[in-house]
This record gives structure tokens, C-alpha cells and sequence, in this order.
């Protein structure tokens, strides 16, 4: 494990250059690694994992939409493809990678089948850290690690296609068999991690909670949908204000943040554009940095989770999640989006 020095902050950091793809197929030779979900993330990892050579299966109930789309992947009834129990019978490393509500739900099913020696595979802190509200304890002769790819299973599957990687954290919250720094290292670099930086189950939770309600998602939408009505109520046309809001932010500035930080995409931008960013970036960080107090704190307490897991419980959840999903699409703001999207160059016949 290297040490890397990220702005004058020392961390540990794992890199494929260190860790190859051929020492972590050496190190899980003998392991059967079950994938239970089939969908945000058990997509991407469990294809990139069998596309790199791993033994590899998927858990999934037979009588779920996505077992078809499992299917339509490539996946074989029998061969790799099984019921999440029969899955977890099979498996030496459980990866459990159903929504937060469904590891709740199943926990009494998967539980039973953690043998001594086997591990547990999280992508999210979130059953660990509350675990007084989610009930997920695990066996202490098992080892429970985690893999955290930094965006979505459709990215990570995406980047591992184009030959790139997504970077992930790892953690290990129990090593009860003296392998877990291995297994968790090797699945990493399996599942097609550009490099892996240490965290713990309870710092990924509360960073990964913040940043989707921050700036990831929340925020962003939100502070999308104040220009773009300004813009609106001011006169300015639908086209117009989108394209000032999103399309120019997503099609040319963010990649240009991507490819060689803020200070860059600044330098590429209009002295103009620069004088009134660097006057104005400090009022904006100012004016949300109580909000960020407070979603923090909301995180910390475990108030986001319970939140969360309440709506979960709820029969007509998907009902209403859609519904609000469906306000979104329908809004001004976003059928101009999807004109917009289809005027690309790349979208015209």
C-alpha cells in the first residue's frame, strides 16, 4: 500500500500498478464470489469480475424483472446465474449489493449462510454503521469488507469497457480470517477500480450520504433549477436558459474540471467568465456552507437513515418515488432538456 500525498494530506492509496490483475486472481483462485442483486451495482461488478477472470455468479430471485435482464447479460440459469439462496449456499464471498431496503429484508436469509471463513462484500456503510435500525450484525468468524466504486454500476461497467477505471474506496470493518486486506484489495482491483483509497464503513456512509444529497445530486438540482427559473422569469427563453444552466456545464465545463481540476477549466474560459467566477465562488460557498452543516449532522445522527429506511417501509413507496421522479421529468426545465439532447449533433440522422 503506498502512501500518496493529496494536498499536503497523507493517505493510503492502492494502485493496479501494485496490486495487478494477475495478483488478485491469484489471491481469490479458489474463492467463489456470489453477487447478490442485480441492480445498481451488481451489473457492472459482477460482468467486470467475470470479464477479468473471476469465478463468479449471480443471486438473484426468479421471479424478479431483473433475473430477465440478468439473462439478456449473459448470465446462465444453473451455471451462474441462482436463487439468492442457492447463491449463497455456493459462495465463499457474499457481495451483498441489493438496495438498502432489500439487505434489511433478506438479512435472515443471507445471515444464515455466513459460514466461518466467508466474507461479507458491501459498496455501501450504510447496513453496518445503522445497525441499530437495520439489524444487519454480522457472524464475528467472518470478514466483512467493502468496495465503494465512486459512482454509479453503470459508470464503473461503462469505464471498464472503454479500458478505464472508477475509482473506489475499501474498508474493512472485521478480519476474522487474517485474509481480509487481500480479499477486499483483490475484489477491488477485480471490479475494475482505477485506484483504491482507505476509509472505513462509518466515513464512507456519512461522505457518500452527504455528497448524494450535496453536491452530487441534491444540490446540483436544486441550484439548477434556481438559474434556470430566474433565467426564465426574466424573460429568457426555455433554450436559452437551459443551455446556460446544464448543457453547457455537462458538455463542455465538467469535462474540462475532469480532465485537469477547476483551476484549468477557469483558464479555458474568457477572462470575463474567470473575473466573474473567482468574485462570486466565495458567496455561493458561504451562503450553503449552513446547509452543509446541517445535512452533515442529519447524516452523523442517523436521521438520514431512518428517513430513509421509514419511506422504504411504506407499501406504496415506488408509487410515490415515481411520482416525484415523474415531476422532475415533466418540468419545464427537463422536457427542454430532452429536446436539447436530441438537437446534438450526434443524436441528428
Amino acid at each position: 500500500m503506498a502512501k500518496m500525498n493529496f494536498g499536503g494530506v497523507v493517505e493510503n492509496v492502492v494502485t493496479r500498478e501494485e496490486f495487478p490483475l494477475e495478483k488478485a486472481r491469484e489471491v481469490l483462485k479458489n474463492e467463489t464470489i456470489a453477487v447478490l442483486g442485480y441492480g445498481v451495482q451488481g451489473p457492472g461488478q459482477s460482468l467486470n469480475l467475470k470479464d477479468n477472470g473471476f469465478n463468479v455468479i449471480v443471486g438473484q430471485r426468479k421471479d424478479s424483472p431483473t433475473w430477465q435482464k440478468a439473462i439478456d447479460d449473459g448470465w446462465v440459469p444453473g451455471k451462474d446465474l441462482f436463487e439468492i439462496e442457492e447463491a449463497c449456499e455456493k459462495a465463499t464471498i457474499i457481495q451483498y449489493l441489493l438496495s438498502d431496503a432489500g439487505q434489511i429484508a433478506l438479512w435472515p436469509t443471507v445471515k444464515k449462510h455466513l459460514t466461518a471463513g466467508k466474507a461479507l462484500y458491501f459498496s455501501h456503510g450504510f447496513g453496518i454503521t445503522y445497525n441499530d435500525q437495520t439489524g444487519i450484525v454480522p457472524p464475528k468468524d467472518v470478514d466483512v469488507i467493502l468496495i465503494a466504486p465512486k459512482g454509479s454500476g453503470t459508470s464503473l461497467r461503462r469505464m471498464f469497457v472503454a479500458g478505464k477505471g472508477l475509482n473506489s474506496s475499501f474498508a474493512i470493518y472485521q478480519d476474522a480470517t487474517g485474509k481480509a486486506w487481500d480479499r477486499v484489495i483483490a475484489l477491488g482491483i477485480g471490479v475494475g477500480s482505477g485506484y483504491l483509497f482507505e476509509t472505513d464503513f462509518k466515513r464512507e456512509v456519512f461522505s457518500d450520504l452527504t455528497g448524494e444529497r450535496g453536491v452530487l445530486m441534491g444540490a446540483i438540482a436544486g441550484i439548477m433549477e434556481a438559474q434556470y427559473n430566474k433565467l426564465r422569469a426574466k424573460g429568457h427563453s426555455p433554450s436559452e436558459a437551459f443551455n446556460e444552466t446544464v448543457e453547457e456545464l455537462t458538455q463542455s465545463l465538467l469535462p474540462l474540471v475532469g480532465e485537469n481540476g477547476m483551476d484549468w477549466m477557469y483558464a479555458n474560459c474568457s477572462t470575463t467568465a474567470q473575473r466573474g467566477a473567482l468574485d462570486w465562488k466565495d458567496r455561493f460557498r458561504d451562503a450553503v456552507a449552513p446547509v452543509f452543516d446541517e445535512l452533515y449532522e442529519s447524516v452523523a445522527s442517523g436521521n438520514e437513515a431512518r428517513i430513509t429506511i421509514e419511506a422504504n417501509r411504506q407499501p406504496d413507496y415506488r408509487e410515490k418515488l415515481q411520482a416525484e421522479l415523474d415531476e422532475i421529468k415533466n418540468s419545464e426545465m427537463w422536457q427542454t432538456g430532452s429536446v436539447v439532447r436530441k438537437l446534438r449533433p450526434e443524436n441528428q440522422e
